[in-house]
């Protein structure tokens, strides 16, 4: 089955989940930011909503169209992605409202972007749609919010920048993220779900996303999840586990395992890791092993039904998040420092202003889905598949992102500006 050639398709770009949280940020943004000749339409569950979403755009957008449709009903699912060239999906736990969708867009050539977090939820998808989606052409590309454009791309700049500085494989990479921001309701759900689906043990798999024929030659501690406080001596401080590394390392290994099968890999030595900068000191010290204490006792809980239970009643429900103003005052930054195949060192660092989780991830989103909407023959060379950020949009989505207000800069190493510059204060 496929729909109609993209070219002659009725739309560019459709919304999916226009009335969720993101849903709605996504929309807003896309009616401020969208080239004003894109074809693009609001769709979800519920007309009178999303009348009230489009009619919240102003009266630029009075006659956006838009299409009722529920993730349940499969042959509904199947005409709008025969309809539309990228479809953009916020709706989730995506286990639970997403297979259908990205089932469609991989059988009728249609490009997808969502959100996801939910590794496990994805691992099933290659299983059972990357080869479709490769025939057809689709690019599949989950994790296109802060899960995990800026590991992806980081990895992606860094190791771009070392092959044109030196010539030179990438090695070794580690990525230190700051950060401040809220949290919304359907992240809260989609953590739950995949611990109520019984997919912790997949979740500590390190190359969960590669292709089975792609395991890292450089495996063991370096594919492994930080799990301890680590004094950092290039930072001067500590860092503790990252909440988010066994989410946004499998995206970055799974992209390095794809370009190599490509002839452009990072290195054949490549690993990643990531952590959290907590400070420097004692405080900094005692800061980390709270945080891993912290992050051992949440996952031990999540594995308990009344804990669960306890924390939907006091989290935010789905389709809910935090204020425009505490959005407004969230900030996210990465600093990388890569090692070429010869010992030679980079910096990398990436940087975003607003709530990383809400207003960062929607930027993200939306850029993805212009990308992929824009002309065909800007994205990278490659054929379709569920892929991940780097591989599908490359060099042009990093680019679309620094115009839309992000930094990605990448240098030489210089460990004592790198810690006069980057850490000059305790974290936030």
């Amino acid at each position: 089955m496929s729909g109609a050639p993209a070219d002659r398709r009725e739309l560019d770009l459709v919304v999916l989940g226009a009335t969720g949280f993101t849903g709605r940020q996504a929309a807003a943004y896309l009616a401020a930011h969208a080239p004003p000749e894109l074809r693009w339409a609001l769709a979800g569950r519920d007309g009178a909503r999303l009348a009230q979403i489009r009619a919240g755009m102003g009266p630029d957008h009075a006659e956006r169209e838009l299409v009722v449709v529920d993730t349940a009903e499969l042959p509904a699912l199947d005409r709008l992605a025969a309809r539309t060239r990228v479809l953009l999906t916020t709706v989730g736990p995506f286990a639970q409202h997403g297979s259908g969708v990205l089932a469609a867009c991989a059988r009728h050539g249609t490009h997808y972007t969502d959100i996801t977090g939910e590794t496990p939820w994805v691992r099933r998808m290659i299983d059972a749609h990357h080869d479709q989606a490769r025939a057809s052409g689709a690019r599949i590309v989950p994790f296109c919010g802060f899960d995990s454009v800026p590991s992806d791309l980081g990895a992606f700049l860094l190791s771009r920048f070392i092959r044109s500085r030196w010539d030179q494989p990438t090695g070794a990479v580690r990525a230190v993220f700051r950060m401040r921001g809220g949290i919304n309701g359907g992240t809260v759900a989609s953590a739950l779900g995949m611990l109520e689906g019984g997919d912790l043990r997949a979740l500590t798999d390190p190359v969960l996303l590669n292709p089975a024929d792609a395991r890292p030659a450089r495996g063991g501690a370096d594919s492994r999840d930080p799990a301890a406080p680590r004094f950092d001596p290039d930072l001067g401080g500590w860092t503790a586990p990252f909440i988010m590394a066994p989410v946004n390392s499998r995206v970055v290994r799974r992209s390095a395992a794809l370009l190599a099968a490509r002839g452009h890999g990072y290195g054949p030595d490549f690993s990643w890791q990531e952590t959290l900068w907590t400070g420097r000191g004692l405080r900094g010290r005692a800061r980390a092993t709270a945080i891993t204490a912290g992050l051992g006792a949440t996952m031990s809980l999540g594995t308990q039904a009344w804990a669960r239970s306890l924390v939907r009643r006091v989290a935010p429900a789905p389709g809910e998040g935090p204020t425009e103003a505490a959005m407004d005052r969230g900030f996210f930054r990465v600093d990388l420092v890569g090692e070429a195949a010869d010992g030679q060192r980079a910096r990398g660092h990436i940087e975003g202003q607003g709530d990383p989780g809400n207003r960062c991830t929607v930027r993200m989103l939306c850029e993805a889905a212009l990308c992929l909407a824009g002309d065909p023959g800007e994205l990278p060379e490659g054929e379709g598949g569920v892929l991940t950020p780097a591989v599908a949009l490359g060099q042009p989505y990093l680019e679309r992102l620094r115009r839309a207000g992000m930094v990605f800069q990448a240098e030489v190493f210089q460990a004592e500006v790198f810690q006069a510059e980057v850490f000059q204060g305790e974290p936030v």
